[in-house]
C-alpha cells in the first residue's frame, strides 16, 4: 500500500512528459500540492490539463519523469483509494437513487455498507441533495447531477482530490454547493487539484495557482503573488478619430491607453477629456479593467485565450 512522508507533498511531480504521435503535450511539467492545498490549474483548452490529470490518477502514462500521490508512483500502484476523481464528464447511474449511488461508489472504494452509509449522509448534506435522497438520478436537474456526480467523488474521504471543471454548465446552487464542498476537503486536510473555465471561482476556493502554457508551468504561487506579478489595471479610451499624443497615455489607432497603479479611474478619465489634446473629438468607448487573476491570465497565455481558462 501506498504511505507518504511526513510533510512530503501529497501530489509531486518531476519532468512530466507526454506526447500523442508527434504531439508534444505535455512537455516537463514539475508541480508539488501540499495537503490542505486547493491548486487551481489554468490553461488553453488543449493545453494538456486533462491529460495532466489522468497522468496524476494513474488512468494515464507519461512517456517519461515521475508522478508521486501519497508516496506512490499512481502507474506502478495501487492508490485508487487515496484518489477522488471527477472528470468533465458525469458518470452517475442513471437507474440508481441519489443515496444508492453515493453508497455503491463509496462502497466500491473500500467503504463497508455501515460507513458508506453514514458518509453518504454527511455528503448529501455537504452538497444539499438531501431532498433529492430517494430520486433517481436521471430524473435529477442538471445541477444536481453535477452535485452528485463531485459527490460520489469524495465518498471515501480521499486524500487527493481531483476536480476537472466540476461547475460547467451548473446553475448559481450547483456551483456554491461544489465550491463549499471543496474547501470543505481542503479544511480535512486534502489536497485539491481544480481546474474550471470560470477564473472567479480559483478567487472564491483562495486557490494557488499554477499556469499550464506551452506544455509546461509558467507561473505559480499564490494567486495574490500571480495578480500583483502579473496584472495591471487599465483604462482604454476609444474616440471618434485619432487623438493627440498625452503624457502617459499610449496612442494605438483611434485608442488611448493606460495601464498600472490607477486607484481613481473615473478622476483619470475626467482629466482626461477636459486635456487640449482632446478638445473636439468625440469620446465613443470606455473601457476599465481591473487589476485580478483575468488580467494576469491574459498577460500570460494572451488575450484571444480570454474564454479558454
Amino acid at each position: 500500500m501506498p504511505g507518504s512522508e511526513s510533510g512530503a507533498p501529497a501530489l509531486r511531480l518531476r519532468a512530466v512528459r507526454k506526447s500523442y504521435g508527434d504531439h508534444e503535450v505535455l512537455r516537463g511539467v514539475d508541480l508539488d500540492v501540499a495537503r490542505g492545498q486547493v491548486l487551481g490549474l489554468l490553461g488553453r483548452n488543449g493545453a494538456g490539463k486533462s491529460t495532466l490529470i489522468e497522468i496524476m490518477c494513474g488512468l494515464r502514462g507519461a512517456d517519461s519523469g515521475t508522478v508521486s500521490v501519497c508516496g506512490a508512483d499512481p502507474a506502478k500502484e495501487r492508490v485508487g483509494q487515496h484518489i477522488g476523481y471527477a472528470p468533465q464528464d458525469l458518470g452517475v447511474y442513471p437507474d440508481l437513487t441519489v443515496a444508492q449511488n453515493l453508497s455503491f461508489y463509496g462502497q466500491l472504494q473500500g467503504l463497508s455498507r455501515k460507513r458508506a452509509r453514514t458518509r453518504t449522509a454527511e455528503v448529501m448534506e455537504l452538497l444539499g441533495l438531501e431532498e433529492q435522497c430517494s430520486k433517481r438520478a436521471k430524473h435529477l436537474s442538471g445541477g444536481q447531477r453535477r452535485r452528485l456526480h463531485a459527490g460520489m467523488a469524495i465518498m471515501h474521504e480521499p486524500e487527493v482530490v481531483f476536480m476537472d471543471e466540476p461547475t460547467v454548465g451548473a446553475d448559481v446552487e450547483a456551483r456554491s454547493r461544489i465550491l463549499r464542498a471543496v474547501r470543505s476537503l481542503a479544511e480535512a486536510g486534502a489536497a485539491v487539484v481544480y481546474t474550471s473555465h470560470y477564473l472567479a471561482e480559483f478567487e472564491e476556493l483562495g486557490a494557488d495557482i499554477a499556469i499550464l502554457e506551452g506544455g509546461r508551468i509558467v507561473v505559480s504561487g499564490t494567486l495574490e503573488r500571480v495578480v500583483a506579478d502579473h496584472s495591471r489595471a487599465s483604462i482604454a479610451l476609444g474616440f471618434a478619430r485619432n487623438p493627440r499624443p498625452m503624457d502617459g497615455w499610449r496612442n494605438e489607432d483611434r485608442w488611448l491607453r493606460r495601464e498600472g497603479d490607477i486607484p481613481n479611474p473615473g478622476a483619470l478619465i475626467a482629466d482626461a477629456l477636459a486635456s487640449p489634446e482632446l478638445r473636439g473629438n468625440r469620446l465613443e468607448d470606455v473601457r476599465i479593467g481591473q487589476a485580478g487573476l483575468q488580467s494576469a491570465y491574459l498577460a500570460i497565455v494572451g488575450e484571444e485565450e480570454q474564454d479558454n481558462a
